[in-house]
């Protein structure tokens, strides 16, 4: 039985993305919390774009999907995009150093899922495949890890060593008779170029873990069995997060609070690889990717205030 102190995206049952239909009046003013409300609450300090366009579509109602005409709230999760209420210009974008593929449960719900978060904010970046239909890995191993915490996985300082050796079975029959240069060597760099010294040392530092894509599992727990004993996920290397706690408003029941949505996965996956990896510090730079999420854990939050008070 696996010890788990994280889940990157098992995931827990989601809201419908609508959010609570009573207690309206109590919703009709959507004001930031002030710190004290939240103590705990580390959306609180996110960098977010303006949340305006979300307030006035909350306002306004529910309203149709431009690609299926579907009656939506915010965004149509069938389509991965915004409703006619909420234009695309007025979204955040992400760009993400790597690219992400979530492979979804074909009984996760919908409109309970976090992952189309991701694929609103980073669309360049992020491919949602509904399982069995996923891709074949096995020929690209060596560049891609998989956010989950198994009986072998690694925290994210490690990706580079760890993906260092799965390059070297992939390329040398034996590995004691392997020449090649290991990752974490740094280029030489000839005096010449000392004045592009900051965009070389940036290069090697992407360069040096290998690392090109991130497979992130959206189910809850119960049902990842049947995705992460697939034949074409094994071999890869397994990342946990072990240090983050989930601010989701659907707990699942008996689990720890480190278990994370999708979204939140995401999030503090990019947060800790900018840091461990590319050893920058961090100034929110993917902030905007909890955009909706922030959103409507406050909606959420809010109503169960109004309902205790009642």
């Amino acid at each position: 039985q696996l010890t788990m102190s994280l889940n990157s995206s098992t995931l827990l049952n989601e809201e419908n993305s609508q959010g609570p239909k009573r207690n309206t009046e109590c919703l009709g003013s959507l004001e930031l919390q002030t710190p004290s409300s939240f103590q705990d609450n580390p959306l609180q300090r996110l960098q977010l774009a303006s949340q305006e366009v979300l307030e006035k579509a909350k306002k306004s109602g529910r309203s149709k999907c431009p690609r299926c005409s579907s009656s939506r709230m915010f965004y149509c999760y069938t389509c991965f995009v915004p409703v006619e209420t909420v234009p695309t210009k007025e979204i955040p974008t992400v760009k993400l150093p790597l690219k992400i593929d979530i492979i979804k449960h074909p009984n996760e719900t919908d409109g309970k899922s976090t992952a189309v978060h991701a694929k609103l904010l980073a669309p360049d970046d992020v491919t949602i495949y509904k399982y069995p239909c996923i891709p074949e890995y096995k020929e690209q191993r060596h560049e891609i890890a998989l956010i989950f915490p198994g009986p072998n996985s690694v925290s994210v300082k490690d990706i580079a060593f760890h993906l260092q050796k799965y390059t070297k079975k992939g390329v040398c029959d034996n590995e004691d008779d392997c020449s090649r240069e290991p990752f974490l060597k740094q280029a030489k760099i000839e005096p010449k170029e000392e004045k592009n010294l900051n965009e070389c040392i940036s290069s090697n530092r992407n360069e040096s873990t290998g690392l090109k894509k991130i497979i992130f599992i959206d189910s809850t727990w119960n049902q990842t069995n049947k995705i992460i004993t697939d034949e074409r996920l094994q071999g890869l290397l397994q990342i946990e997060l072990k240090t983050r706690k989930t601010c989701f408003w659907r707990h699942q029941k008996g689990k720890p609070d480190t278990y994370l949505s999708t979204i939140e996965a995401i999030y503090y996956f990019f947060v800790d690889y900018h840091e461990e990896i590319l050893k920058e510090n961090y100034k929110g730079q993917y902030d905007n990717l909890l955009f909706f999420f922030s959103f409507m854990h406050t909606l959420i939050k809010n109503a169960k205030c109004c309902k205790g008070k009642e």
